[in-house]
């Protein structure tokens, strides 16, 4: 379906994040397939620094987990690491993203084209701003519940 966004409902509210399928194809289908099965749901950021990123998306909370599936081929493209922009973590190997993500609180242009941009936040980043910051947070905030909508 076109025009899809991801919506994390964090403790504090939502956070509206409209979809790239045009820059990661592959990439949001994954977010998409683990969103319908409730993978994201109670799931910690466990990496917040401030003027940086907030990393979400471990299912142990510890940034070392993934989901159950295979890793995904790297979808790079021409766009930019700025406030707001949602993009896949992975490991020193390119093709090792798998469930994890951050969303970017600054410009953090050092990651383009290294790292996979497939969505940019349109309301809520604010909520994210807000985050408890660590590595991992004393108190780490948590998505209660990740569902797609139609635009």
């Amino acid at each position: 379906m076109a025009d899809e966004k991801l919506v994390l409902t964090l403790d504090s509210g939502d956070v509206v994040i409209k979809l790239r399928p045009d820059l990661a194809p592959g990439h949001v289908e994954r977010i998409k397939e683990l969103v319908g099965e409730g993978f994201y749901d109670g799931v910690k950021f466990h990496r917040v620094i401030p003027g940086f990123m907030a990393q979400g998306g471990c299912p142990q909370g510890t940034g070392m987990g993934g989901s159950s599936k295979p890793d995904l081929k790297a979808e790079f493209s021409d766009e930019p690491h700025v406030r707001g922009v949602c993009s896949m973590a992975r490991t020193s190997y390119p093709h090792s993203a798998n469930s994890q993500f951050f969303i970017c609180f600054d410009d953090a242009r050092f990651l383009d084209k290294q790292y996979t941009v497939w969505g940019v936040v349109e309301s809520g980043m604010e909520l994210v701003d807000a985050l408890p910051k660590g590595e991992p947070p004393a108190k780490p905030g948590a998505i209660q519940k990740a569902a797609i909508v139609a635009a």
